[in-house]
């Protein structure tokens, strides 16, 4: 049967676990945080059906889903994730970019079901933690988890978005969901700390953004390739494929640019995603052994969409686009900055964030991305 132990043990094989993790690593039971029924990918595990199973999962290094369709009944259509416990060697990574030392207060937004809280508080005291969740049902729930745990830091039900001003000012601001915009209230309420958040567009959102604040300007870099959930109020829009393609085809063109790479590549899909708005691809590959895909860009209204056929050994790729934009077109001018700029890397990039808003750059706070 599988205990806490077990993933201590995991965690240290991964090289994960830190010093100054461990002690709340081994401290905190996860199983007290996760819920008697929960998904791992298309699976559903119950506790009481599958006690062994649900263990093994729960002291693995996974992320398991504990809520799905914000809560409501998902008897009928999909069951979209909503909430989870993160990978705990992910929320370890988080944790070290955070930098947190003893003494300093911690801000979380997205609590979750407060296994992190829980990690935060054991480190830092009850009095030095504050988390947010906008969901009022697994707010009450973290809570309990949290009491069951024996930890009590401030649990608060709210729009993260807005921070958490009546427990301000904190040292540092975690977010355990991706935004697509920095609220300028997590700047004002870590006015000289560091915030770190999961970030990105509809098109990639597999960055962490770390910023360091100082004098009302929050600047930092991007690292990472972590997978979260977004924050409610910023969802991008998803669904069913066929939802998306009602527009006509409209053109058809070949391209250069190879759609595989471009959806696989951390660099080129990262630097797209910056100049692409309301806009998310979806990569579906052939059920018969040949190796070819499709890879569709997809519009949020469900108006406009674009396809791009691989097959394997070609070097150029069959286009075909329907709708009022021309997203096909889009990708491929956004592709053309980012190779006359260089091709840099994603680590050449960082996020400005001050009181008119959000801006990208390469290589220097003078260069913008993309070039205006």
């Amino acid at each position: 049967m599988s205990d806490p132990k077990r993933l201590v043990d995991i965690l240290d094989d991964l090289g994960a676990l830190t010093p100054e993790w461990r002690p709340a690593v081994t401290a905190v039971d996860r199983g007290l945080f996760v819920t008697a029924t929960y998904r791992h990918g298309n699976r559903v595990v119950s506790r009481a059906d599958e006690p062994e199973t649900w263990a093994r999962y729960v002291y693995g290094d996974l992320a398991l889903t504990t809520q799905t369709n914000d809560g409501a009944d998902t008897s009928e259509g999909p069951a979209t994730p909503t909430s989870s416990t993160s990978m705990p060697s992910l929320m370890l990574e988080m944790l070290d970019l955070l930098r947190v030392t003893e003494g300093h207060r911690v801000a979380e937004i997205g609590t979750g079901t407060g296994y992190n809280a829980a990690w935060l508080a054991h480190r830092l005291g009850d009095a030095n933690v504050a988390t947010i969740e906008t969901d009022p049902a697994l707010a009450a729930r973290a809570r309990t988890n949290l009491a069951a745990a024996g930890q009590h830091p401030a649990v608060v039900c709210g729009d993260g978005l807005a921070g958490i001003p009546e427990h301000a000012p904190f040292d540092r601001l975690i977010c355990t969901c991706a935004v697509q915009r920095v609220p300028y209230a997590w700047i004002e309420q870590t006015p000289a700390g560091r915030i770190v958040t999961p970030w990105g567009t509809g098109f990639f959102s597999a960055s962490f953004a770390v910023l360091d604040v100082a004098d009302g300007v929050a600047r930092g870099r991007f690292t990472g390739r972590p997978a979260f959930m977004w924050v409610r109020q910023q969802r991008p829009g998803r669904g069913y494929l066929a939802d998306h393609i009602s527009a006509p085809k409209a053109a058809e063109s070949r391209t250069g640019i190879h759609p595989e790479t471009l959806y696989w590549d951390l660099d080129q899909r990262f630097a797209v995603s910056l100049q692409l708005s309301a806009t998310w691809p979806l990569l579906v590959e052939a059920e018969d052994g040949s190796r070819e895909s499709t890879l569709w860009v997809l519009s949020d209204d469900r108006q406009t969409w674009a396809s791009v056929d691989y097959v394997p050994g070609h070097k150029t790729f069959h286009v075909e686009q329907g709708g009022p934009r021309r997203l096909w077109d889009e990708v491929e001018a956004a592709h053309a900055r980012w190779t006359d700029a260089g091709s840099p890397p994603r680590d050449r990039f960082g996020l400005t964030v001050d009181p008119t808003g959000q801006s990208v750059w390469l290589d220097g706070l003078d260069i913008p991305f993309p070039p205006t």
